[in-house]
């Protein structure tokens, strides 16, 4: 099983009444969310771990779970409210307002952590900005890194951090335990980081998204590109959670997925996988909001 562990919440996104008002319409999101829901639709063995509230909005997100098949009995259910983040487009880029003070998945903790029988994890997003959820990822992680798995995709907002120093330290630090990155070029430059660094931290496989462009995939022994695939853009709302899946789907399917494979990487054997993460990846950003595409779909 690959456990997603961060944060869900709902994206209210921008739409237009039938009397032609600006309006919010709410959709089941957050980047870890939706990473698990897309590896769920890809057919995977997945779970997700998070604090979810009792809400009409958590129950929202518990149907979408079990709509795609992602196992969350792990979660943690409060009557906090669930975060909401307002979202506006321009030339279909996302913009984020978040609002998350108090809420089921910000005021998770370290005692609330599972006991986990995953091969694989997953860390991201906003999860890791908050307190006290972040410290309960940040553990969670570096309890499981010794024997498991572990992927990391800091996925940065830096309008939603406020201690940046405590930030950097903590992404720095989960990237350096973790065996697989995926990074956005704008991410890195935030960090100040290249793929170099983060291989000599500690790393076997970064990935390092460019948009349109498409990824490359860096290991100790070199590294490939595969550009990314024509699609008629509508918003780009859950494009690289999309890809983050894809590329777990496939590195489990070439039985890559693995401490010692991934110590041995080549391009003929990871290709396949970033060729999975950017087909996904193009069906993400050709319809409105994070919608990820079915198995069926990329047949």
């Amino acid at each position: 099983m690959i456990l997603c562990a961060g944060e869900a919440l709902i994206d209210m996104l921008p739409r237009e009444s039938t009397a032609g008002e600006d309006a919010f319409a709410p959709f089941p999101g957050g980047a870890v969310f939706n990473t698990a829901i897309a590896l769920g639709r890809l057919g995977e063995q997945v779970g997700f771990f998070s604090g979810l509230s009792t809400d009409l909005f958590g129950m929202r997100l518990e149907a979408a779970l079990e709509a795609a098949g992602v196992d969350h009995s792990a979660c943690v259910r409060t009557g906090r409210p669930t975060t909401l983040a307002f979202v506006t487009l321009t030339d279909g880029q996302a913009q984020y307002a978040f609002y998350d003070e108090g809420t089921a998945g910000r005021m998770l903790t370290p005692d609330d952590l599972p006991t986990v029988k995953a091969g694989a994890l997953f860390f991201g997003g906003i999860s890791l900005v908050g307190e006290p959820c972040g410290a309960a990822y940040e553990a969670l992680m570096l309890r499981e890194a010794a024997h498991a798995v572990t992927m990391i995709d800091p996925n940065i907002r830096p309008s939603f951090i406020t201690d940046e120093r405590a930030y950097r330290s903590r992404i720095e630090g989960m990237m350096g335990a973790a065996d697989v990155v995926k990074i956005s070029d704008e991410d890195m430059g935030w960090l100040g980081m290249d793929a170099s660094a983060v291989l000599d931290a500690g790393a076997q496989l970064v990935c390092v998204t460019e948009g349109a462009k498409g990824v490359t995939g860096f290991w100790r022994g070199g590294e490939v590109f595969v550009p990314a695939e024509r699609a008629h853009v509508v918003d780009t709302v859950g494009a690289g959670d999309t890809f983050n899946a894809g590329l777990l789907a496939g590195l489990k399917r070439a039985s890559l997925l693995d401490k010692a494979a991934l110590a041995s990487l080549d391009a003929d054997a990871l290709r396949p996988a970033l060729q999975l993460g950017v087909r996904a990846a193009a069906v993400t950003v050709s319809r409105a909001g994070a919608n990820p595409p079915w198995q069926a779909e990329l047949a």
